[in-house]
């Protein structure tokens, strides 16, 4: 009996009421501190997560992780593109001509990459295929002078699919009559949207078109790769710049987007441990409570001394009463952020639309909507350090009570 004696009084000490009620209210704000706090955390670190998976879907998938130039082209771009797919760490290759430009239509200008694709090809490293709103990449005849524009693009340029537009390159033609910037007429023959600032800066031209426009004959601006694991592309690219020799330089997407994904990993950090602070905070007013128990309870510990507790179980009596407060605070607190975490994106979704504004605009952040992705490896280490805080609270009030002297406290009762 005296084995069950901490847990038995120290759940009887939860349920019980309380003649001190400031003792009662304490007690439930720690757990309300608990709960809010688990939950707040494991709902940021999930949409955190959302975000890091959107920029590697989605921005990675229309950025390349590695590109391949050479200074005067690549004209056996496809016998490299072979060679380069035999590398273990490569799985897809793909051509380009990449011109930056500005595109005029009716007074509106807007600037933005266009990229010269090979249709057939570039499903192997990009998933814009995937994302087409209107038309199709296999509009992209060469010869044809089709475009394809992103979704945010088209909206400014005020286009559609059938609609022609201008594109002026920053380079200068020389003709008789002068020198002129030269230009030429597209027809949009589809808009892709992946949700990203892609949207808004982004167009996609047939390569022999491209080629033609930046008058490099048969040589193409290098070769997009597209890695098994994105996070080995910095020692990938070196790895295939020393095997092809000098007159090649590679880069990769840590060049372009890296920043993005670091800010987002050390956001992700920084906010993981400030929101731990709240838990802790939460915790450790469970010291305060389980202190005003232990002096509100003094006699009750002196009379089970007196009839044989060991100061050991008086210790558990108590840590056993403030795990019970941290136990249904986190409980609650994991239920609820779960909860939150899987329906962030359709109420925030539902929120949008009822009030018809936009939280995150594409054409200012990096996606359009609320990623949330639950890591259940998170929600476990969340619940460790909420009850290992809660824990490490108990002791100095449970060590308290097991110092109470049992004849100091009887002889004034």
């Amino acid at each position: 009996m005296l084995d069950r004696l901490p847990l038995l009084i120290g759940l009887r000490y939860v349920r019980a009421k309380r003649r001190n009620h400031f003792i009662s209210f304490i007690s439930l704000t720690s757990m309300l501190g608990l709960m809010l706090g688990v939950a707040v955390l494991i709902l940021v670190l999930s949409v955190m997560n959302g975000f890091d998976h959107e920029l590697r879907t989605r921005i990675l998938g229309m950025v390349p992780h590695t590109k391949i130039e050479s200074r005067s082209g690549l004209v056996e771009w496809e016998a490299m593109a072979e060679r380069l797919m035999q590398r273990e760490r490569v799985i897809g290759a793909a051509p380009y001509v990449q011109q930056q430009g500005m595109f005029s239509v009716g007074g509106r200008n807007e600037g933005a990459m266009v990229n010269g694709i090979h249709p057939e090809w570039e499903d192997r490293v990009s998933i814009i295929g995937r994302h087409m709103q209107r038309g199709s990449l296999d509009d992209l005849q060469p010869g044809e002078w089709n475009i394809v524009l992103g979704s945010l693009l088209a909206r400014h340029l005020g286009v559609g699919v059938g609609d022609r537009v201008t594109l002026l390159v920053p380079e200068a033609s020389i003709t008789p009559a002068g020198v002129f910037p030269r230009l030429k007429r597209f027809t949009v023959s589809g808009i892709f949207s992946v949700g990203a600032d892609l949207d808004a800066n982004l167009a996609y031209a047939n390569i022999e078109d491209m080629q033609t426009l930046a008058r490099l004959g048969d040589a193409v601006g290098g070769l997009r790769l597209e890695l098994d694991d994105l996070f080995v592309a910095a020692s990938e690219t070196r790895a295939i710049i020393n095997e092809l020799g000098t007159g090649y330089r590679g880069i990769d997407w840590t060049f372009s987007h890296g920043n993005l994904f670091q800010a987002i990993q050390m956001e992700k950090r920084m906010i993981a441990l400030l929101l731990t602070v709240i838990i802790a905070v939460a915790a450790f007013n469970i010291v305060s409570t389980l202190v005003m128990v232990v002096t509100d309870k003094h006699a009750d510990i002196a009379i089970l001394r007196t009839i044989g507790a060991t100061p050991r179980s008086i210790m558990g009596i108590f840590v056993v009463q403030g795990m019970a407060i941290g136990v249904i605070g986190i409980a609650i607190g994991v239920a609820l952020g779960i909860l939150l975490a899987l329906t962030i994106s359709d109420l925030i979704g539902w929120v949008e639309s009822a009030l018809g504004i936009q939280f995150l605009d594409a054409g200012v952040y990096f996606i359009s909507d609320l990623p949330s992705r639950l890591h259940w490896d998170d929600v476990r280490n969340i619940v460790a350090a909420a009850f290992g805080l809660t824990f490490l609270s108990t002791l100095y009030p449970a060590w308290r009570a097991s110092r109470v002297q049992p004849a100091e406290v009887l002889r004034y009762e």
